[in-house]
């Protein structure tokens, strides 16, 4: 750890992972080959995969699961509460005990474009690419291209048997 960075001790970070400054990891799993950019906080029982590129000023929060090669834009927000309130029935700040973490997956090779909002219970599909600015709101099925408030299918990606050319149908 240094001055720039807040990297508690239970964080499991892998071989050459490469941390920009300012970055805030507390109880999470960063896998072999991830680069994380700047004013990232990734908090507690949250994973990210192996060879993932996270952009600067990226929240991920606890419940969040990001699999291997997976891209995340810049300024993108995940939930993890759907009726999310600052107190309890009576009247106290809510603790841990007064609600129940919602859970977000985000499957190999997805692309997650800058400033999107993902909503928690929901999954983007492997390799399905989320345009910049959308909100998530539902599972976002494998091989599509969504954008939107709320984000709409556009349409689904064509892969030849190579894997080397890839484009929109």
């Amino acid at each position: 750890m240094n001055s720039y960075n807040c990297i508690s001790d239970d964080v499991k970070l892998g071989a050459n992972v490469r941390l920009s400054k300012f970055v805030n990891l507390y109880g999470c799993e960063i896998g072999d080959g991830t680069k994380i950019g700047a004013f990232v906080e990734i908090q507690k029982n949250a994973s990210v995969g192996k060879c993932c590129k996270i952009s600067s000023h990226t929240f991920v929060c606890e419940g969040v699961v990001i699999e291997d090669n997976v891209f995340i834009g810049h300024g993108v927000t995940f939930t993890n509460d759907s009726y999310p309130r600052a107190t309890a029935l009576d009247g106290d700040l809510q603790t841990e005990s007064d609600w129940k973490v919602e859970r977000t997956f985000i499957r190999k090779g997805a692309s997650v474009g800058s400033g999107v909002t993902i909503l928690s219970n929901t999954s983007i599909g492997e390799n399905a690419i989320v345009g910049a600015g959308s909100v998530v709101t539902k599972d976002v099925p494998a091989d599509s291209i969504v954008a939107g408030n709320p984000a709409k299918i556009l349409r689904y990606i064509n892969r030849t048997l190579e894997g080397h050319n890839v484009h929109a149908q």
